[in-house]
Parts: C-alpha cells; structure tokens; sequence
C-alpha cells in the first residue's frame, strides 16, 4: 500500500497546528519515510524528531530567526490570529487561527519569507519545502497540548541553542 498524502482542512476561523521546513531539509530519509505504510501522525511525529537533530536546511538562526520572527508576528491580526510558533534551524512550527484560506495564508507566509530570507542569507533558489503539515485543532485539550508541544521544541536543541528567541507565545 503507497503512502497517501491527506488534503490539507480549510476551516478560516478555526485553530490550525501547522509545520513546514526548508526545502533542503528534505533528504532522503524524509522521502523514505513518506511512503511508509503508517499514520499520517506518526510519520508526522517522526519527521519531526528527523528535523530536530538534523542539520540539512538549517538556514533558520541568527538573523534569519530575527527576521522570520518579525515577519510572523507583523502578520498576525491581517491573515491569521497569531498563538504561538517555534523557530527551529531547518522548520517552523505555529499554531495560528487563519482568518483567509490556509493555502492563501501559507503561500504568504512562505513565498514572502522566503524572499526576505533569501535576499538576507544571499541564497537564490527554492527556500521552503513544497508540502507543509497541518492539522485542525479539535477541542481545549488539544490546543494545549499543541502549545505545550510548540513551546518546548526549541529545547531539544539545548541550552546554548535553546537560549535563542524560538518560541513566541501569547500566554507567556
């Protein structure tokens, strides 16, 4: 049985958990993975702990995490209600309420920060991977274990990395 890719839940007005990485963190490991007969969630889960410790793509420090912060939070209140995000190297995890369609929101949110972050690391070519993870939140429990989630990624990196701006959240 061949991996099938899930269609991404539209629902302007509802809270979505979305994950989505540099182009160049996507080796053959993640492609590998992605036809596996598992889960969704659990080829999810392990393409997240992949990207962890994985240093394929990992454009996202220094100034490029200063400068993809501000871009996320100058968006908020214009195309997504802004909770929290994580900043690792090589992906980003947010949990937003969009308030135009997910794919107008994501093609903002990546086509304008791959701009900036190309023209700042004086990089040309493809910046963000084509696909990107996301799932509706369905109740309170949920959404805080989400947050929870998001808040400590940025903590598998340890202290040094760890120490950087990564997470921003509006119950902090």
């Amino acid at each position: 049985m061949s991996y099938i890719h899930l269609p991404h839940l539209d629902l302007i007005g509802h809270y979505q958990f979305i994950t989505f990485r540099t182009h160049d963190s996507t080796d053959n490991f993640l492609k590998k993975l992605a036809l596996k007969n598992k889960p969704n969630q659990k080829i999810q889960f392990e393409v997240d702990q992949y990207l962890d410790s994985s240093q394929n793509g990992a454009y996202l420090n220094d100034e490029a995490l200063i400068t993809l912060t501000v871009f996320l939070k100058s968006k908020s209140k214009l195309i997504y209600e802004l909770i929290a995000f994580s900043i690792m190297p090589n992906h980003v995890h947010i949990l937003i309420k969009p308030l135009k369609s997910l794919s107008s929101v994501m093609q903002i949110i990546k086509g304008t920060s791959a701009k900036l972050l190309n023209e700042l690391l004086k990089r040309k070519g493809k910046f963000w991977a084509n696909e990107y993870y996301d799932k509706v939140i369905r109740d309170q429990t949920h959404f805080e274990s989400v947050y929870r989630y998001i808040k400590n990624n940025p903590l598998v990196l340890g202290e040094a990395e760890a120490s950087l701006p990564r997470f921003y959240g509006i119950y902090e």
